[in-house]
């Protein structure tokens, strides 16, 4: 066996198909990335920047129009701003005393906009979604 399969613990069951786990490991990106992937998922995990991100993808919107229709205030959404900007999924742009949000590319909409397909289709298989409780 080559170093590939030989970085496997010792813990481990015997691999079976060695090929198939030669060609696996070769698809892998570096654990970076898979750190900024799970970093991205972690920030879109909150509800409220997930609605920020869903109203961005239709057009630009100021702090004070996203409070109102996000139903928090605009401190809240300014600090929720803050975390999206901090992982690049938006960007601003000032125009007078107002500061204008949107995405920073079409990425980050075809994400979520595959997420709430997946999430309309499995309502329809499974029903709504189990929420888990705290």
């Amino acid at each position: 066996m080559d170093d590939i399969l030989q970085d496997a613990p010792s813990d481990r069951p015997t691999i079976r198909h060695p090929e198939e786990v030669r060609a696996a490991r070769s698809r892998l990106e570096s654990d970076d990335v898979y750190l900024a992937l799970a970093e991205t998922f972690r920030t879109l995990a909150d509800s409220t920047r997930a609605k920020i991100v869903s109203l961005l993808m239709h057009n630009e919107m100021c702090v004070t129009d996203l409070a109102a229709v996000v139903g928090v205030t605009e401190s809240a959404v300014s600090q929720h701003l803050r975390i999206l900007r901090n992982q690049s999924l938006v960007r601003h742009r000032r125009r007078g005393q107002h500061v204008f949000y949107t995405l920073v590319d079409e990425h980050i909409e075809h994400l979520v906009a595959i997420t709430l397909a997946h999430l309309s289709h499995s309502v329809e298989l499974d029903g709504p979604p189990v929420i888990p409780s705290d």
